[in-house]
């Protein structure tokens, strides 16, 4: 069956991971660590560190290591009891250090840089979006006909005025087909949530979180394009309780299509996506036709070199060019959302001659770039057969996640971290425990790895001792790099 999707929903005591899956082909994946939690949609009361007039910005201490980011853009007097959003124009006449105010988390701190934060607050439900600092009523233009966005913008025009509420709100894409009832419930819930929050807010003496949002496995719910999905797996049990009663309440049009995964193979395995993940994070990446791509992420940007390797084509040489550059965009654009690169990145073309190739790798690529929720901006092909393109910044990249600079070769490279590690220790050992009669099992690693086991995560370890009823031991081998590692049976 073509476009068969599912959302996989793999769980663990330390890390929630969710794999997109489109034709047996991972498209997406989003990793949640109990230590490394996102911070977008928190929102938390916090007081002005500095303001620097010349940056129209200042810098919000949150409660967190570094401060946050905020720029006059972002800022809405009404919060600031200064009256409508347009007086906000000069950030020194609105903010002094020393300030108490209300911020939320629009970008996750990357790198040195800490969050970026909006006092233009957002909150989604199953089918709206609360505007607290708005009175606007607007509708997804993603909901395809004109009389739907009506429909559905009459409604919740009428159950505004009936609470006689000057908050703002959009109607989600989910929203489509909703009633009446559905658009009030979501409506009466975001206002409460919004009480509630001010009430937090009142009882703060210092900088702090008062509104946190939703773990990754019900923010995949929330914000799932149900029509395309197929159904949605996960392989805990208690989570699966956890979605369900979620569902039941806030996203009744998926309730039916989540199952609880309880076959004996790893539900990631099932699908391939480990395999997946583990190529997303090598730098060279084959072409069905012969060629392959080169990834290189620097702070700075990314940038990606085409290359024809030993597809020799059929006919002339820049043909053979052509429908390299052609396979190379469409690769491009998912290993772009796979990896989830952001920022300046620039796409070293093979050199073609005719304008006409030039046109279509760019149509190709344009429109390939289409499917991608996050934005992204597209040039034409420079005098140096480079296109420049810009996708926005919604969270690190799968690179930044799951490595870590090398310290073997003073930080030309990088290399999964102990943590990372040491979680594939773990789901190999309960996948041999699946397939193999053992008494006991003994793991060989790098020392590094040993230690933060041994250190951060032994409580993990005797949780899957009991769970297997096998004893685990640990043995560091000097010889082994960071990322090599044995399981022996016994």
């Amino acid at each position: 069956m073509q476009n068969e999707q599912k959302v996989l929903v793999n769980i663990t005591p330390t890390e929630t991971r969710v794999a997109w899956v489109k034709d047996n082909s991972l498209e997406e994946v989003w990793i949640e660590r109990a230590n490394k939690k996102g911070l977008v949609g928190n929102i938390y009361y916090g007081k002005v560190e500095r303001v620097l007039p010349g940056m129209q910005a200042a810098f919000i201490n949150i409660g967190l290591e570094k401060t946050g980011f905020l720029h006059v853009s972002d800022i809405c007097s009404k919060f600031l009891g200064k009256g409508e959003r347009e007086d906000c124009e000069d950030i020194a006449k609105l903010l002094r250090p020393g300030q108490n105010v209300m911020v939320q988390v629009v970008k996750n701190p990357l790198s040195s840089k800490g969050a970026r934060l909006t006092m233009l607050m957002t909150i989604p439900s199953n089918v709206v979006v609360f505007l607290p600092a708005e009175k606007m009523i607007g509708v997804s233009q993603k909901i395809k006909t004109e009389q739907e966005r009506n429909r559905l913008k009459d409604l919740v025009t009428k159950i505004v005025k009936q609470q006689k509420t000057d908050k703002g709100f959009i109607v989600r894409t989910s929203a489509e087909g909703a009633d009446f009832h559905e658009l009030r419930a979501d409506i009466l819930y975001l206002e409460k949530l919004w009480e509630s929050i001010l009430e937090k807010v009142k009882a703060c003496r210092k900088p702090c979180l008062v509104y946190e949002g939703l773990p990754l496995f019900l923010q995949i719910l929330r914000d799932i394009s149900v029509s395309a999905i197929e159904n949605v797996l996960v392989d805990s049990l208690e989570t699966f309780n956890k979605m369900k009663v979620f569902s039941a309440f806030y996203a009744m049009n998926v309730e039916g299509k989540i199952e609880h995964y309880i076959g004996e193979k790893p539900i990631f395995d099932l699908y391939n996506v480990e395999e997946e993940i583990k190529q997303a994070l090598e730098r060279r990446v084959n072409l069905k036709s012969g060629g392959y791509l080169i990834f290189d992420q620097t702070e700075a940007m990314t940038t990606i070199d085409v290359n024809t390797g030993g597809f020799v084509g059929h006919k002339n040489l820049e043909e053979t060019i052509f429908r390299t550059n052609l396979e190379a965009t469409q690769t491009v654009a998912k290993q772009l959302k796979l990896r989830n690169l952001g920022g300046i990145i620039i796409l070293d073309l093979i050199d073609m001659e005719l304008d006409e190739h030039k046109k279509s790798v760019c149509l190709s690529l344009q429109k390939a770039l289409d499917k991608d929720s996050v934005k992204s901006t597209v040039s034409g092909i420079s005098d140096l057969g480079l296109i420049e393109m810009t996708r926005k910044r919604t969270r690190e990249s799968l690179e930044r996640v799951l490595c870590e600079p090398c310290h073997a070769c003073n930080s030309r490279g990088t290399v999964k971290t102990a943590e990372t590690v040491s979680f594939e220790i773990f789901r190999e050992i309960t996948r041999m425990a699946k397939q193999f009669e053992a008494k006991q099992y003994r793991v060989i690693a790098a020392g590094i790895v040993v230690d933060y086991i041994l250190d951060e995560v032994s409580s993990q370890v005797a949780e899957l001792e009991t769970f297997l009823n096998k004893q685990i031991s640990f043995q560091a081998e000097s010889g082994y790099l960071s990322e090599q590692y044995d399981v022996v049976m016994s």
